[in-house]
């Protein structure tokens, strides 16, 4: 039996990092997204601990200020583009400016030293990914799912989805309809 599952990553992270700390019995506070706050001391043997435990979840403890930074821009960018009904009115970089109290250009500057790659692309690969879960929610045409995300246009969105899956989001559309058919049928 084949199960499809829907997950939220971010609630799923949370419940380790709790598990985890209460096991480890730090206090802390999750003061939000990529962010905990741990009060009073942490012994070097419980830190170890605790990174180690993390370690085997995929949750990674981020000492460099640099890395730090770059998580919580890919963390604005998650948070934007996955958490929102719908992504925000106003451009991408002046979001993140104002997210994260930093100009736009010292963003990207770090974002691309650091991961190699743009801000922008990091962007189009997540927007990318939604248009995808959007189609297998199947509850969205990709009119909708275009204006839902904040494209210009269906041919906006077609194009990006083209260049980063190598197919238009309705052959993929399409695939998709046809491979849980299938499923059905077997």
């Amino acid at each position: 039996m084949k199960l499809h599952i829907k997950y939220d990553i971010n609630l799923c992270c949370k419940i380790v990092l709790k598990e985890q700390l209460d096991k480890l019995q730090l206090p802390y506070n999750i003061s939000g997204l990529g962010e905990v706050i741990l009060t009073g001391t942490v012994p070097t043997v419980k830190y170890d601990e605790l990174e180690l435990c993390l370690k085997k979840y995929g949750i990674e403890i981020i000492n460099e200020p640099k890395n730090v930074l770059v998580q919580k821009i890919k963390d604005a960018i998650v948070e934007m583009v996955y958490l929102k009904e719908t992504l925000p009115i106003s451009n991408n970089s002046a979001f993140l400016a104002d997210k994260l109290n930093k100009s736009y250009n010292y963003l990207s500057d770090v974002f691309s030293e650091v991961t190699l790659t743009s801000i922008q692309s990091f962007i189009i690969y997540h927007r990318v990914e939604r248009t995808k879960q959007e189609i297998i929610e199947g509850n969205l045409n990709i009119s909708e799912i275009a204006w839902k995300l904040k494209y210009s246009s269906v041919a906006h969105l077609s194009n990006e989805f083209k260049k980063v899956i190598g197919l238009t989001p309705t052959r993929f559309q399409r695939i998709f309809a046809s491979r849980k058919e299938n499923d059905i049928i077997n």
